[in-house]
Formats: structure tokens, C-alpha cells, sequence
């Protein structure tokens, strides 16, 4: 069989996307809601109603840090039905009302088991996904994610305004079980005594817990995230500030609709000619969407830069995973996964806060100014960690594809 026609949407590849997709959906969806009920039910002050939605991605941060170190000990797919399960059983604490205190233990444990869950599943994936198709594979798998962080907020801003918050939560139950049901059926081929055995890290070392090969990548995919966690959390204060609103909201459907259309185009393209092929133009569409997000003062400009923030970041979000998976052997692919998203969770949970402090001094067209500048300086550090070495790497691809 020709490697280059390798079948890449099998019934197994569709399953873990699926899951996911309702993972990331329940928690963008909880992420635009969860402050505003816990300042409803609890009377929260601003800093407990943020530590609320931050603690959550702290929880994640963890899960993701150790559960690389023991997934293959596990088993892939026991570690993500365990996680599903677990997923699933915290979302109906949500329910318990018994103060802010067991809000935000839930809160915390709910991203340590989405952590687990979301690491397996992007393990899995990368295994299952053909070699010749890593870039194009990940591509469409990261979609998944990309259409839920739009739909997340949309139902979440919609359900708020029209539902109770017990209904939110029943609807996030349900999507909880419904990831554990189609969860089972997905068939993994689990690593031989011989791979297991190359993958047990002794004693407490830095690669028991990351992965040092995706680590290069992994801080330029911190970099990027840090700035659009901008975009992510200050972007309707800033809408509010020019008058925007409406346009706001559409902002991240214009943002998906750009990667959507995107995406199956660049994952080809990395795939035959090199991750420099992409990222390279990303940065620059990055750096001049925020660039241009800084002077917006018509729903035009807000929801052009949306686009091409979507084309830059979006795509730079696939490609710096398949990278980190390419240059991974199959026994370490756990802990490229984990890595990879420990250092996207780390940009874009802590960027808020430290923006947060910047922003008295800067003011939002300042900020989007600045950040825009950083992904533009980012082309330097993505070449010294990469770009410099890439056809050099090919070949440490191409070893690794043949051991799968």
C-alpha cells in the first residue's frame, strides 16, 4: 500500500476527535459561565470569581504533567476511559451547592481528570494517525478543538441568558457521558513489553514527567499562547471600549471559520514540505492581526484581524503538536503529547494574569500592540529552537516512522 494514501479517517481516528471535541466543548462552555455563577450564587469578589475559572486550568496543567509519565504503564485506552469516567463523575458535583470552597476543589479536580483525559486522547490520535499524514492528521484532529472553542462560549453565553445554571450543567453531564459511551468503543494497540521497557523513566528525572525533544517547540508554542491568551480573555473589554460589541461576538466564529478553511491545506503542505513552510507565515499573520486588532474602530478591522489571528495562531497550534509528536519516538509519544499541552495550558492560563497586571499601565490597544510585536519576535526564537535545524530533523522523522 502506498504510505502517501495512507487511510487517515478511520472509524478509530473519528471516536477519539469526537471525545475531543465534547471535552474542550464542556470546558470553554464552563469557562464562560462559571465566574458569573459563582458571583450569583456564592456573592464571589472579583479575584475569588477568577481564581474559579483559573484554578481549572492549574488542575489541567497538573494531570497533564504526570499522567505523561504513567499512561503507557496504564494503557492508553484505560487512561483515557478512567479520565472519562472521572471527567464525568466530577461534572455532577457541579451540582452540589456547599460554598465557594468545594466550588473550587471542584473546579480543580474537574481539570485534573480533563488533563488525563484530553492527554490520552491526543496520544492516541498521534498513533493513530498514518506517519506520512502526521501534519495533515493533527491538523484535522486540532480542529475538533478549534470548532469547540467556538461553539463552547456561544452555547455557554446562550444558555446563561436563557436557562438555569442546573441546566448547564445537565447539558454538560450529558455530553460527559455521551464522550464515555463512544469512548469504549475505540480500539488502541497498546506499546510491547520491548517499547514499555524503553519508556520506564527511573527515578525522578526531568524526562519522567516531559518529553526533552518536543521541549524546543513546546516554549515557542508558550510564546504564542501567552499572546493570544490576550485575545482570549480581554477581548470583550476591549469591544466594550470601542464601541464593538456586537461585532465581538463573532469574533471567534470569524477566528474558526479561518482555521477551518485552512487547516486541511496547511496539515498537506507541512507534510510535504517542512514545518517552516507554514510557520514562517503564521508568525507575520499572527503579529498583523493582533497589530491590526490594536487599531480597531470598525467591525471590519475587529473581525479581519479575528481571520487572520485564526490563520496565524490556529495553524501554528497544529504544527508545533505534529512537530512535537514527528520528532518523538512511538514509546514517548505520552510524553510529547503532555508536554506539548503543558506548555499551550501555560501560556494560555497564566497569560491572563500577568496581562492582567500590565494592563493599568498599557490599555488595550497598547497590550494588542506589544503582543502583536512579540509574535513577530518570535520568528527569531522558533528559528534557534527549529527552523535553523529543520532538514536536519526530517531525517530524525523519517527513523522514527520506520520503528512504527
Amino acid at each position: 500500500m502506498n504510505q502517501s494514501k495512507a487511510k487517515l479517517w478511520t472509524k478509530d481516528f473519528i471516536i477519539v476527535s469526537s471525545v475531543n471535541f465534547f471535552l474542550t466543548l464542556i470546558f470553554f462552555l464552563l469557562m464562560v459561565t462559571i465566574a458569573v455563577y459563582a458571583v450569583a450564587e456564592y456573592s464571589a469578589s472579583p479575584s475569588q470569581a477568577g481564581l474559579v475559572t483559573g484554578i481549572f486550568i492549574i488542575g489541567t496543567l497538573i494531570g497533564r504533567l504526570f499522567i505523561g509519565r504513567y499512561i503507557d504503564k496504564i494503557g492508553r485506552k484505560k487512561t483515557l476511559i478512567i479520565g472519562l469516567i472521572l471527567f464525568t463523575l466530577v461534572t455532577s458535583l457541579y451540582f452540589i451547592q456547599a460554598g465557594i470552597t468545594i466550588l473550587l476543589v471542584t473546579r480543580f479536580i474537574h481539570g485534573l481528570t480533563l488533563g488525563m483525559a484530553s492527554t490520552a486522547a491526543g496520544t492516541i490520535v498521534a498513533q493513530i494517525i498514518p506517519a506520512s499524514r502526521k501534519g495533515e492528521g493533527i491538523g484535522y484532529f486540532s480542529m475538533s478543538a478549534t470548532l469547540a472553542t467556538a461553539i463552547g462560549p456561544f452555547i455557554g453565553l446562550i444558555m446563561s441568558q436563557h436557562t438555569s445554571f442546573q441546566m448547564i450543567f445537565a447539558f454538560c453531564l450529558i455530553l460527559g457521558v455521551v464522550s464515555l459511551l463512544i469512548g469504549f468503543t475505540v480500539r488502541v494497540s497498546e506499546l510491547t513489553s520491548e517499547q514499555l521497557q524503553k519508556a520506564e523513566v527511573g527515578g525522578f528525572k526531568l524526562s519522567g514527567f516531559v518529553e526533552p525533544r518536543a521541549l524546543p517547540i513546546a516554549f515557542v508554542t508558550l510564546t504564542v499562547a501567552f499572546c493570544y491568551s490576550s485575545v482570549l480573555s480581554f477581548i470583550n473589554f476591549y469591544a466594550i471600549e470601542t464601541d464593538l460589541v456586537s461585532a465581538a461576538s463573532f469574533f471567534f466564529f470569524v477566528y474558526a471559520v479561518a482555521v477551518l478553511i485552512s487547516r486541511p491545506f496547511t496539515g498537506r503542505l507541512m507534510d510535504l514540505k517542512g514545518a517552516n513552510f507554514i510557520m514562517y507565515p503564521a508568525f507575520i499573520l499572527m503579529g498583523a492581526g493582533l497589530l491590526l486588532l490594536s487599531t480597531a474602530s470598525s467591525s471590519a478591522t475587529l473581525l479581519i484581524s479575528g481571520a487572520l489571528i485564526g490563520l496565524g495562531f490556529g495553524n501554528m497550534q497544529s504544527c508545533t503538536q505534529a512537530v512535537a509528536v514527528k520528532l518523538t519516538p512511538p514509546h514517548r509519544m505520552g510524553f510529547a503529547t503532555s508536554t506539548f499541552f503543558i506548555f499551550l495550558d501555560a501560556g494560555l492560563g497564566f497569560g491572563p494574569y500577568i496581562l492582567g497586571l500590565m494592563i493599568p499601565y498599557t490599555g488595550y490597544s497598547s497590550l494588542y500592540v506589544i503582543m502583536g510585536i512579540i509574535s513577530l519576535c518570535t520568528i527569531v526564537l522558533y528559528y534557534f529552537m527549529h527552523g535553523r535545524n529543520e532538514h536536519t530533523k526530517k531525517e530524525v522523522v523519517k527513523h522514527h516512522s520506520a520503528s512504527v
